[in-house]
């Protein structure tokens, strides 16, 4: 099944740290999500095909974990934008830093917390149609 044009799948890198002065290729995430014009996250497309909102993350010497891209009330600007891996349990979730209001084009920073609720910066590599 394909989906519409605005559906994209973008793919984050770890940024630069103290550990990684670099960055990492092999810590990250996958994103499919729909993108507006602007290049924000389109929320109410996000609603019509949550389904297919999903989340990857790779990170060296760890397992993938695959999950959905969920919108949750609370936060700044009253919503959060989270990646949960399990939805029968909230400690596996990690939390997006104002996720709706970054363009997520190519060399753009995000930032995310982790499930050990430690924060971790992360630049957008590529921006695809997803298929």
């Amino acid at each position: 099944m394909s989906l519409p044009h605005n559906f994209k799948r973008i793919t984050l890198h770890l940024a630069r740290t103290h550990d990684h002065p670099n960055g990492s290729e092999r810590h990250g995430y996958d994103i499919v999500a729909p993108l507006d014009a602007a290049g924000k996250i389109d929320a109410d497309a996000w609603r019509s095909r949550r389904d297919v909102c999903r989340v990857r993350r790779f990170w060296m010497g760890e397992e993938d974990q695959v999950g959905h891209l969920v919108h949750r009330p609370g936060g700044k600007g009253g919503h959060t934008w989270i990646f949960d891996y399990d939805p029968d349990r909230e400690d596996d979730d990690e939390a997006a830093f104002r996720l709706g209001d970054h363009v997520l084009q190519i060399g753009e920073y995000v930032s995310i917390k982790d499930d050990m609720d430690e924060m971790h910066t992360f630049r957008v590599v590529s921006v695809l149609n997803a298929d």
